[in-house]
């Protein structure tokens, strides 16, 4: 492969003549660590010293995807000198923690820049709920929550506006999260779609206060099932998907009558909840 390089370099394959006067002088030994351990190579020199290897750059000496050996683990939450261990144990060659941490160092910056990066001025929709992961800190595991806000922009294309960890979620939270995309750039979202989480609303209102909320379909059928029994479910829910697979405002509402003409006699509660909430998704759309 690192032939292959040189000879692209150069713009002549071995045994021809030389464009541009630059040439092969050798080559130099060079020892490499791979998912094998560690391998010493021949790396072919130019006169010019103007070739730097893509397989094995300068300065470098990790090949074979130990690199993201090192980030995977660093992402899993293992200190540098676990890491240093750990590879030590299973690819059986050193590496030293400066050069773990020169690694994570490197992602670390590009993690900020993606952090801070600036936003689209308008949002057409933009979807936001929280992912809850078991965590270890200081030798307990707990809960955190990840914020995830996701943004449809003018031209079609869905993007992540960003990620933020919490310890649990919360409307205060979620205040932080819209001052964030504010700051950034966002001048005005269409709609916002959220979760039933108490006090979100108005919430998103005092960031943005021309933006209307739709509450999540998912979250709609969730929050009316946890009233009606198990064995009723799967009968109830498939009759709820012609009210949010309809065409629009009439045909839902029709659907919605007959839903109710079904159901309303065990499940009248659940019925009330989805009025209310089909109520406030056709006003907005």
């Amino acid at each position: 492969m690192l032939e292959g390089e040189l000879d692209g370099h150069l713009e002549y394959e071995r045994h021809q003549r030389s464009k541009d006067g630059n040439s092969r002088i050798g080559h130099s030994k060079k020892k490499v660590r791979t998912s094998f351990g560690e391998s010493e190579i021949s790396v072919p020199r130019d006169k010019d010293a103007s070739f730097n290897p893509m397989v094995v750059p300068k300065r470098g000496n990790m090949v074979d995807g130990i690199e993201n050996v090192i980030l995977s683990l660093y992402a899993k939450g293992m200190s540098n000198s676990d890491i240093e261990e750990q590879i030590r144990e299973v690819y059986n060659f050193d590496i030293s923690t400066s050069t773990i941490s020169r690694t994570t160092e490197k992602v670390a910056e590009d993690i900020v820049a993606w952090q801070n990066r600036p936003l689209e001025p308008v949002n057409l929709i933009v979807w936001m709920d929280g992912i809850v992961f078991k965590v270890r800190e200081s030798s307990k595991v707990i809960n955190k929550t990840v914020y995830v806000a996701m943004g449809l922009r003018r031209d079609g294309k869905k993007k992540v506006l960003g990620l933020w960890l919490g310890k649990n979620e919360s409307a205060a939270f979620w205040m932080s999260v819209l001052t964030d995309i504010k700051a950034r750039g966002t001048e005005d979202i269409l709609i916002t779609a959220t979760d039933n989480l108490n006090g979100f609303t108005d919430t998103i209102r005092n960031v943005f206060p021309e933006s209307r909320t739709q509450i999540c379909v998912v979250h709609q059928i969730r929050d009316a099932c946890r009233y009606v029994v198990w064995k009723d479910k799967k009968a109830f829910t498939a009759d709820m998907k012609g009210i949010y697979n309809a065409p629009n405002e009439k045909a839902a509402r029709a659907a919605l009558e007959d839903f109710a003409q079904k159901w309303k006699g065990k499940y009248s509660y659940a019925i009330r909840k989805l009025e209310g909430q089909l109520g406030r998704t056709h006003r907005v759309l």
